[in-house]
């Protein structure tokens, strides 16, 4: 497949501003250790939580209730686990040693996902160039959701906005079962091959290896250990992926793909028209930022803009990061968004109802 040339962002000049905030950072919010602790502590102990909720499942699955309680306790700690300890390790911010945070992200094949696969996806293409069409693929997944301007427009598109609320619960196993398998061995619009000279070998292994073990443990062991019937144990699976992904698909509509949304293209020469900074500033928005259940929940997806400033920063860090970075938007008149998550939600199908149909040349102003 071939190497493609990646987008080039405009040169910062002499005063940029997030070289005066990245300092300011640097000199006052990160040195406070305090936070590592609590992003560690937290980490760990979500990891902790998700295992608690598993015993419990094997220990009292045999009354209905409790059995589909625990799965679905499972899966919401499942999604906060990913988004905040499994992302931040990532990025390389939950620990301090690189190590660490590789021999952390291991785990996260337990529950079914492969981390080399991601860190290509979610690093090498998502924050490198966000919203950027054809280059987002967190955004860009799949035809049956049209989101970039540039996509086709299919007919089913216009019924988007209301077919998406039943899909959108399924967004763990669309991840875990089929997703990673079409980034593996797919062919059409394949990004991750063509970014990456060879996928490893050893990964491909890793990939069924991990997608064998969390089915064993998450589903076939409690159909042999429990007195239930099979279909209620698969029942109570799949509503431990549901309600995670309700939870987790808050996150991913409320930050880069709301009806104000931005999608900076390319010009002919592959140049795009903002520095790196400016671009993050741009197609970002935070939600959420003072509910301190949010902020617990969602990690760094409700200061989002501070983690796409500052990705390699632990989303604890975020909060304090948040008001300096309004203090420079002000200053500097740069954009920045936030608000709460209905609305944030309300508008991303909003979003999808505009994007269903063909553009309105009057509404637009231009033909």
């Amino acid at each position: 497949m071939e190497k493609l040339k990646r987008p080039v962002y405009v040169k910062p000049g002499t005063d940029d501003f997030f070289k005066k905030m990245r300092l300011e950072v640097n000199e006052t919010v990160l040195k406070n250790s305090s936070l590592y602790v609590l992003n560690v502590v937290k980490s760990l102990g979500l990891l902790v939580v998700f295992f608690l909720f598993y015993g419990c499942i094997l220990a009292f699955g045999n009354q209905t209730y409790l059995l589909f309680l625990f799965y679905i306790l499972s899966g919401i700690t499942m999604i906060v686990l990913f988004i905040n300890a499994f992302h931040d390790a990532a990025h390389g911010a939950l620990f301090k040693k690189p190590k660490h945070n590789e021999w952390f992200l291991y785990v996260l094949e337990l529950f079914g996902s492969n981390h080399w696969l991601w860190m290509r996806r979610h690093i090498g293409l998502h924050h490198a160039y966000p919203n950027v069409p054809d280059w987002d693929v967190d955004i860009k997944q799949s035809d049956i959701i049209r989101i970039f301007p540039t996509s086709p427009l299919l007919k089913y598109h216009k019924y988007q906005h209301i077919y998406m609320w039943f899909i959108y619960p399924f967004y763990s196993l669309n991840w875990i079962y089929i997703r990673d398998f079409k980034d593996f061995f797919g062919t059409k619009d394949n990004y991750v091959k063509k970014i990456v000279k060879k996928i490893p070998k050893q990964e491909i292994y890793r990939l069924f290896a991990a997608k064998i073990v969390n089915l064993f443990y998450l589903l076939f062991l409690p159909m042999v250990l429990l007195n239930q019937p099979w279909y209620m144990v698969l029942f109570a699976w799949l509503s431990m992926h549901m309600f995670g992904s309700i939870i987790g698909v808050v996150a991913l509509v409320s930050t880069h793909v709301d009806e104000d949304a931005n999608f900076p293209n390319t010009d002919e020469k592959g140049n795009l028209s903002d520095t790196w900074a400016m671009h993050q500033m741009v197609v970002t928005k935070d939600f959420s930022t003072e509910s301190k259940l949010a902020n617990f929940l969602y990690g760094g997806f409700t200061h989002h803009v501070a983690h796409h400033l500052f990705p390699g920063v632990g989303h604890t860090y975020y909060p304090y990061i948040t008001p300096i970075i309004r203090r420079y938007a002000e200053e500097y008149n740069l954009p920045y968004t936030s608000y709460p998550f209905y609305h944030a939600v309300r508008s991303h199908f909003r979003m999808l109802k505009n994007k269903g149909v063909k553009e309105n040349i009057l509404r637009m102003g231009e033909i």
